[in-house]
């Protein structure tokens, strides 16, 4: 198969750890290792540069951090990278966002004739989201106009890839086309029934607890971790030990949700766990709980599967596809603590059941899902040619 060039945009990089950036390194390392080029353009400042190492064609934008939500940079200037498009030749764009460099990317390819896809990664249409992040006034008129940006956007491009069928669906229904399922993947090397989380489980349990149970994700309002705190507390006597891996705006929020609900013995806040790491948190846990509403595929409950943990999550949107109840997790009610806590309890009792995890990973593993992203990409790009 001919090999392409291909221009990554993204508005999300590196030092950020979410699944947009876990997407691109992700598909970036696949693509490279199938023989073709991936070029990034990102958005970023000092740390993203330091905190590249050894990636290849990365090319960083200065910019500016989103203040109300500083794990993601607005660029300053995204329309420099055209003088270094035209230098690489690609034979295709994708834009993993549809912010500022998102922008420079669709403008890009219809000024120079370039085929571009673009992933709907992140529901920033939803009204709570806005609410959260921007100013009373910024949030109303955003609310109102969001997905006649979305249409305007991704409608222009000349294909669209949902990460998951729900968010496909909810893209058709706001009159988005052109839209091709194709999962971000989990790296089934890396996360695995195979790796060693007891010393990691050792030092988190101690002496009081038995069972342990893993949150991993953004600290932030939209994750919904009040439900998982509220849950945490209806079972602070059944000695389970809560972790919560992460980092976020909203950290001094649940920190001080969680003392008042008087978790202390029963609730850790683990912070940023660095990627070589993170593996051993999944092997050490029970289950993994997921209370969140907002993930558009949820790689997270993928990477725990992977690694042979049941998921207790939400049963909404992209959620709702991945867990089948009593096959590979358990779904509860979204935002209801109490059924939360039954569900995480009803897994904790019933651990060998659950045999299907990692079966469920490995149809999102690298492999599989780049199979699918070359396909989007040959027939977008063969589409423009006709």
């Amino acid at each position: 198969m001919e090999s392409l060039n291909i221009a990554f945009y993204t508005d999300s990089f590196l030092p950020a750890h979410d699944g947009v950036v876990t997407s691109i390194l992700n598909f970036k390392a696949e693509l490279e290792k199938r023989g073709h080029t991936v070029y990034v353009f990102a958005s970023g400042n000092s740390s993203t540069k330091s905190h590249i190492g050894g990636q290849k064609n990365v090319y960083i934008t200065r910019s500016l951090k989103f203040n109300r939500y500083p794990q993601y940079n607005v660029a300053l200037t995204p329309f420099l990278s055209s003088l270094k498009l035209k230098e690489l030749e690609p034979d295709i764009i994708h834009a993993h966002t549809p912010f500022t460099m998102g922008v420079s990317a669709l403008a890009l390819a219809r000024l120079n004739k370039i085929p571009i896809t673009s992933t709907f990664h992140t529901l920033f249409t939803d009204k709570g989201i806005i609410a959260n992040y921007l100013s009373k006034r910024a949030s109303k008129v955003l609310s109102k106009y969001s997905w006649r940006y979305a249409k305007f956007f991704y409608n222009r491009c000349n294909s669209v890839i949902a990460p998951s069928m729900t968010v496909k669906q909810l893209l058709l229904n706001e009159g988005i086309e052109n839209i091709s399922v194709v999962p971000n993947s989990v790296d089934t090397d890396k996360f695995n029934p195979e790796v060693d989380g007891r010393a990691v489980r050792k030092r988190l349990l101690g002496k009081d607890h038995e069972k342990l149970v893993l949150y991993v994700g953004r600290i932030s309002k939209e994750k919904k971790i009040s439900v998982l705190l509220k849950a945490a507390m209806r079972m602070s006597d059944k000695k389970v030990k809560f972790v919560l891996v992460g980092t976020g705006p909203a950290m001094s929020h649940y920190t001080s949700m969680a003392r008042r609900l008087g978790l202390g013995d029963v609730l850790t806040f683990e912070g940023f766990v660095s990627d070589k790491a993170l593996p051993k948190y999944y092997a050490a846990a029970d289950a993994f709980c997921i209370p969140s509403t907002f993930e558009t595929q949820g790689i997270v409950s993928l990477e725990a599967m992977a690694c042979g943990k049941p998921v207790v999550g939400a049963d909404w949107r992209a959620l709702h596809e991945i867990i089948k109840d009593g096959r590979n997790g358990e779904k509860f009610n979204a935002g209801d603590s109490a059924e939360c806590a039954r569900k995480l309890e009803k897994v904790l009792n019933n651990i060998g059941s659950y045999k299907e995890t990692v079966r469920t990973a490995k149809q999102y593993s690298i492999e599989a899902t780049t199979d699918k992203l070359l396909k989007v990409y040959r027939e977008t790009i063969n589409n423009m040619t006709v």
